[in-house]
């Protein structure tokens, strides 16, 4: 099962200190990784480092304050080691009808789900293709694969980020550097289950769509990642993988 070690590598993942980044950042080190995680709140990623140990390392970024992401890519490499692997998870969404959506709100989600992609993978890519390796994996969603009423800017970024894995991944296999996504159900979150139970006529329409019938958990989300990051998926490439029970082709 050497295969599926992430022993001696070191990740890099956004918004890492909660959420479905931590879910991410535990399988990581279960896997045998090092993890860097990054946000906006200083104190989260303190919390989640001084949770998981001495292989978790933290920096304090804004994913849409792309002049800083040069600098950041640089410090990672320079004092912890070269980023084997990144996982876009970072973002931010907004529920609201789409003619109610102003154009400031749309560039705010735009700018933080598929400018600060675009740029970190760039600036990663560019270490990765030097040394000839690497993965990079980026979060998408069940918006990208359907129509989903009140979610327009969300469902145009997320679009976005599926358009990238294929251009990315053109791009930098021809330097053994896998480009990827993960497309999330509905997982149960406290932030998911908030939204739906406001919600009760979207809620039943969603759940009766999941062949599984049950809601996933963040930890499926976290495993998958740890395959598409690792040696047993080098074969794998500018694909994105719906972790949904099946709702993205429900009835």
């Amino acid at each position: 099962m050497k295969k599926f070690s992430l022993e001696g590598k070191l990740a890099l993942v956004t918004g890492g200190g909660a959420g479905i980044g931590l879910a991410i950042t535990e399988c990581f080190i279960e896997a045998g990784a090092q993890v860097v995680i990054t946000g906006r709140r200083e104190e989260v990623l303190k919390e989640t480092a001084s949770k998981l140990g001495d292989k978790v390392h933290i920096r304090v970024n804004d994913i849409t304050n792309l002049e800083s992401l040069p600098a950041l890519v640089e410090d990672i490499e320079t004092n912890i080691g070269p980023i084997d692997i990144l996982v876009n998870n970072a973002g931010v969404n907004q529920k609201k009808p789409a003619v109610d959506v102003t154009n400031e709100e749309f560039d705010r989600i735009i700018q933080t789900n598929l400018y600060g992609v675009f740029a970190l993978t760039r600036e990663v890519g560019k270490k990765m293709t030097a040394r000839k390796s690497g993965s990079i994996i980026m979060i998408s969603s069940m918006t990208a694969y359907y129509g989903i009423d009140r979610v327009v800017s969300y469902t145009a970024s997320k679009t976005g980020v599926e358009g990238l894995v294929m251009a990315f991944s053109s791009e930098f296999g021809k330097d053994n550097v896998r480009v990827n996504a993960i497309a999330p159900g509905f997982i149960e979150t406290n932030m998911m289950l908030t939204a739906m139970n406001s919600d009760p006529e979207r809620k039943m329409k969603a759940f009766d769509k999941i062949h599984l019938q049950r809601w996933g958990q963040i930890m499926d989300i976290g495993y998958t990642a740890v395959f598409l990051a690792s040696d047993a998926s080098s074969y794998i490439t500018s694909v994105s993988i719906p972790v949904d029970g099946g709702n993205s082709k429900g009835f």
